[in-house]
C-alpha cells in the first residue's frame, strides 16, 4: 500500500512538474511573439517617421516654388493645404478597405507567423 501511495505522489509531481512547464512555455512563446510584433510595428514606424520628414521637406519645398509662380508664397501653401485637404478627405472615405483591413491582417500574420528553424 506504501508503494502505491508513493507513486500516486510521485505521479501528482511528474504531473505538477509539466503544467508548471507547459505555462512557462506558454509564457515565453506569448513574450517571443509580442516583441517580434513590437519590432516590426517600430521599425515600420521608423521607416513611416523618415517618409513623412521627406515628404515635409519636399511640401514646403512645392509651396515656396508654387508660391513663386503663382506671385505670393502663401498662395503656394493654400494651394497645398488645398490639396492636402482632398486627399483627407479621400483617405478618410477609403480608410477601411486601404488601411484598418492591411493592418489586422498584418499583426494576425505576425503574431501566428511561425519561427524559421535555425538549421533551415
Amino acid at each position: 500500500m506504501n508503494d502505491k501511495v508513493i507513486l500516486v505522489e510521485m505521479l501528482y509531481e511528474k504531473a505538477e512538474q509539466y503544467v508548471k512547464t507547459t505555462l512557462e512555455v506558454n509564457r515565453l512563446k506569448t513574450i517571443d511573439k509580442v516583441t517580434d510584433v513590437f519590432a516590426s510595428v517600430a521599425s515600420r514606424f521608423a521607416i513611416v517617421a523618415i517618409i513623412a520628414l521627406f515628404f515635409v521637406l519636399l511640401t514646403v519645398g512645392m509651396a515656396l516654388y508654387l508660391g513663386e509662380l503663382l506671385g505670393k508664397n502663401y498662395y503656394g501653401f493654400f494651394a497645398l493645404a488645398l490639396f492636402y485637404g482632398v486627399m483627407a478627405v479621400v483617405f478618410i472615405k477609403m480608410r477601411k478597405p486601404w488601411l484598418d483591413d492591411k493592418l489586422n491582417n498584418y499583426l494576425i500574420n505576425e503574431i501566428f507567423k511561425e519561427k524559421k528553424n535555425a538549421s533551415n
